[in-house]
């Protein structure tokens, strides 16, 4: 069943994991730039992002002497403070308030009532299905949403019923989409479309790993759980060699059937009675970019979606670790662990060495001594039967994937090249040097007719102008905003 329609062609599919900054330019001029905001603007956005229990730096408002010289430029220096606070905050940055600031042309749709109007059609046509309420901002992501649902045969179960686009990286035709998400069983229904899916679930009031991490309460905006958690603590060793090992082996079971994920992170784990259940694995096949995607771009090395996964895998032992994601990677230093092994295993997905030359398997982690030991209760080996046909689909898909990334990470690794080319062209002594050689060519030239325009005075030698970035390499996106009060 089709609940959208088919997008233009030509029509961008948004990485809405693509940073954004914001550089304020310019405080009165109202007619040259595309995005202007006043202070009521920014004191909306602020209202929206006080969920987070995180105080921000934005100035206070005034109301005499707002036209002042040296007042404007003190208020864009604070507004640009507070512009790169929240644009540097990994949270905040990729939530829709702040998108839709940054970029209103992209992001100016009601994602919710526009899920409800492709949830109503469904039901329509699958009447046994009802919606009790919507679980407003439970995730990240901006253009998926979620409802608690039931079903009127099963009035006292309840299930979670997912709308989400299609991302850049749907690589699978819709025919193989449907077939790939059949495979998964913990979904109660799948449906697809030629730009989004919905999918029904059963619900767990247990929540997810990170839940579980930060000690709150699963149906709470994620901003208001994660941005600033007041009771985040790590896991106790017994649990991290637990978790690791069986979310080690859930991706191995993954990978063996040509499943590929690049989703993992302590929001998608569900945690049962000591369990682990590895969430929302179609994202992979249905092309929403990765949470890690501007992470992982930067390393050459991890270009393959076994190392997507492991890199993954390292960021989730760490909160498992910690208490808290890494705020950066790579990582050289380390608080102490409740084991070396843990430690050794962090070092040999995160640290600088390992960013660079490539990380370890999936089965090499499964084997060191952190997880090695771990002893887990089944009765038969699980496996995931793929038909051919199906296998061969997703192996296309999956070098589909890899190839994008590829060209991303050359992209990416050009800009850097040229970025590096244009600052040593700007250095004080590359100055001083075309200087002496500037002379040397004047004296040169004397007695000569050298023709000239205007005044006759040489152009000093100038810098090259910055290079821009490719946009598809996941890095920054410059843009411009103007002020008026």
């Amino acid at each position: 069943m089709s609940f959208l329609e088919k997008p233009a062609p030509g029509s961008l599919l948004l990485d809405d994991t693509v940073p954004l900054t914001a550089m304020i330019e310019a405080s009165q001029n109202l007619q040259s730039h595309t995005v202007i905001r006043r202070y009521s603007d920014f004191d909306v956005l602020n209202n929206s992002l006080m969920v987070c229990g995180i105080t921000l730096p934005l100035p206070p408002k005034k109301l005499i002497g707002n036209m002042d010289r040296e007042f404007i430029a003190e208020r864009q220096r604070g507004l640009q403070t507070y512009l790169d606070t929240i644009t540097q905050h990994p949270l905040l940055c990729s939530s829709l308030p702040v998108k839709k600031f940054l970029d209103p042309n992209n992001y100016s749709a009601n994602y919710t009532e526009i899920a409800l109007q492709q949830v109503s059609m469904f039901f329509r046509s699958d009447p046994k299905w009802e919606v009790l309420e919507p679980l407003r901002d439970m995730g990240w992501r901006i253009r998926k949403k979620y409802f608690l649902v039931k079903n009127k045969e099963q009035t006292k179960e309840r299930y979670l019923l997912s709308w989400v686009d299609l991302g850049p990286d749907k690589f699978l035709s819709d025919k193989d989409l449907q077939s790939a998400i059949k495979l998964l069983t913990s979904l109660s229904v799948r449906t697809t479309s030629e730009s989004s899916a919905l999918l029904i679930r059963p619900f767990s009031e247990k929540g997810s790993l990170r839940d579980h991490i930060c000690k709150v309460k699963p149906r709470e905006s994620y901003l208001k759980k994660y941005c600033n958690p007041k009771k985040s603590q790590g896991l106790e060793l017994p649990h991290i060699k637990l978790y690791g090992r069986q979310i080690l082996e859930g991706l191995k079971l993954l990978h063996d059937a040509g499943i590929f994920f690049g989703h993992l992170h302590t929001s998608n784990v569900l945690v049962d009675d000591g369990v682990c259940r590895l969430m929302d694995v179609e994202n992979g096949m249905l092309g929403v970019p990765s949470a890690l995607r501007p992470a992982f771009t930067q390393f050459r090395k991890i270009n393959t979606t076994e190392s997507i996964d492991v890199f993954c895998f390292g960021h989730l032992l760490y909160e498992m670790t910690y208490g808290r994601p890494p705020d950066s990677v790579p990582i050289e230093q380390y608080p102490p662990a409740p084991s070396t092994a843990v430690g050794s295993v962090l070092q040999s997905i995160l640290s600088t060495e390992a960013c660079k030359s490539g990380m370890p398997t999936v089965s090499a982690l499964m084997q060191t001594p952190l997880f090695s030991d771990v002893q887990l209760q089944r009765s038969e080996k699980l496996q995931i039967k793929v038909p051919g046909r199906l296998k061969e689909a997703l192996k296309a898909a999956k070098e589909s994937l890899e190839k994008r990334l590829l060209e991303e990470q050359r992209l990416l690794h050009q800009h850097r090249r040229l970025t590096r080319a244009q600052s040593h062209h700007c250095s004080e002594e590359e100055k001083k040097k075309r200087k002496i050689l500037a002379r040397k060519v004047s004296t040169h030239e004397q007695g000569f007719f050298v023709p000239s325009s205007g005044s006759g005075a040489s152009s000093p030698p100038t810098c090259p102008s910055s290079p821009t970035p490719p946009s598809t390499t996941g890095t920054s996106v410059r843009l411009s905003l103007q002020l008026s009060f």
